[in-house]
């Protein structure tokens, strides 16, 4: 594993072979630098909205560009805080909410671009709920084999943490309650085999619509000139996300004695 790397019970393929490596070859060279990582958020945080107004002006090729370019950034801030020990509440918030921003901003831009703003609000429903199944569902694969949640840091208290972490409740604690709650009433309803509705297949299924993952498909989509596809894409994984849920329940049904 690349050192400073997340410790994840399954990792997203593509940042696993490419982005994270790239990263790291990044913050080798910052670690003895007044760098920090807040620092790389705000900057791959501009990135991805530039990307976003170089979408909707139609320059796709540099758009596409910026957005691997934020993936790499992206992997870099929590390779740089892991390896100096400067991980913090605050930063978590911060490249969480920045994230929401930078993915709102490209599906704003993708609805202006092709014209089909009720569509592009639909896709980004449902693309924020697939990178909240892969939150939480890590959360519960660790509850159900009785393994330590991820430390986290707590900060003292400023007026600046206090309003990131109240939008985070606001944008987030609803979802993943929500999420959670649907989650616990099928495992207990159909009686389910929680090791196994809660395994390494089950985490594989959303892990690997994450962010850099999802960021990597629009910009093929934007190298082909068809940002409208992207739309689509992000639409069907509605329909993955039922098809998923069925499969998961079908295969954590205990077998009869």
């Amino acid at each position: 594993m690349v050192p400073g790397a997340k410790e994840r019970p399954v990792q997203e393929f593509l940042n696993l072979v490419l982005y994270r490596p790239l990263a790291h070859l990044l913050v080798r060279p910052l670690l003895s630098t007044p760098v920090k990582p807040h620092h790389l958020v705000l900057f791959h945080t501009l990135l991805v909205l530039l990307a976003a107004w170089l979408l909707l002006r139609g320059e796709d090729l540099l758009a596409a560009f910026l957005l691997q370019a934020k993936t790499v950034l992206d992997n870099a801030d929590g390779q740089l805080a892991r390896l100096r020990g400067e991980a913090t509440e605050l930063g978590r918030y911060l490249d969480t909410e920045l994230d929401f921003l930078g993915n709102l901003a490209l599906f704003w831009a993708l609805g202006l671009r092709t014209g089909e703003m009720d569509r592009a609000l639909l896709a980004f429903l449902v693309f924020t709920l697939v990178q909240s199944y892969d939150f939480n569902l890590e959360r519960l694969y660790r509850l159900a084999r009785g393994l330590p949640l991820p430390r986290e840091v707590q900060d003292p208290e400023t007026p600046l943490l206090r309003l990131l972490r109240g939008v985070y409740r606001l944008l987030f604690l609803p979802q993943d309650r929500g999420i959670v709650a649907l989650e616990v009433f099928l495992q207990r309803r159909f009686r389910l085999m929680p090791l196994r509705f809660w395994d390494e297949w089950a985490l594989a299924g959303v892990v690997n619509l994450g962010l850099t993952t999802q960021l990597f498909f629009l910009g093929v989509f934007l190298l082909s000139r068809q940002p409208g596809a992207y739309l689509t894409f992000a639409l069907l994984q509605g329909v993955y996300l039922g098809l998923w849920y069925l499969w998961r329940i079908t295969r954590s049904i205990p077998s009869p004695r």
